[in-house]
């Protein structure tokens, strides 16, 4: 069982998240295309959004994040219940938070471009992708 004081340093950490995501815009952008996508958003813990029915074409993806924006074409069930795919995009979060918000797609698109050109595939490669938790992200699933 985790000491008090753990989850006290876990729930500041969750608040910086939030809060820097906010500031470096990420998550206000995250929410401008659930809007676009004509998304359900709710509040999820940990400070996250879940937005599900996600109707734009792009990305192509089960789900994907955008600052503390959780977003899928999918349902909530679908997204909840596979706890280790909320995981991996709940990762992302932190790397929007340590990119600084929006340099994070420059970052990201180079990422993607390197693991294209080593694997082939989009996901193998990438950093924050590997960081994130390929498995949990659905990328090693037959």
């Amino acid at each position: 069982m985790p000491s008090a004081s753990l989850t006290r340093r876990h729930a500041s950490l969750v608040t910086v998240r939030a809060l820097g995501n906010w500031v470096n815009l990420s998550t206000p952008l995250g929410l401008l295309i659930a809007r676009l996508g004509q998304a359900q958003v709710h509040r999820h813990e940990r400070g996250l959004y879940l937005a599900e029915s996600y109707r734009l074409r792009f990305p192509v993806a089960g789900a994907f994040t955008v600052g503390n924006v959780i977003l899928t074409a999918g349902s909530l069930e679908q997204l909840t219940g596979r706890g280790q795919l909320l995981e991996h995009e709940e990762a992302h979060t932190w790397q929007y938070l340590y990119c600084l918000g929006l340099p994070y797609y420059l970052a990201y698109g180079a990422c993607v471009a390197w693991s294209v050109l080593t694997t082939g595939d989009r996901a193998l490669g990438n950093f924050f992708e590997r960081q994130a938790g390929l498995a949990a992200g659905g990328y090693l699933n037959p």
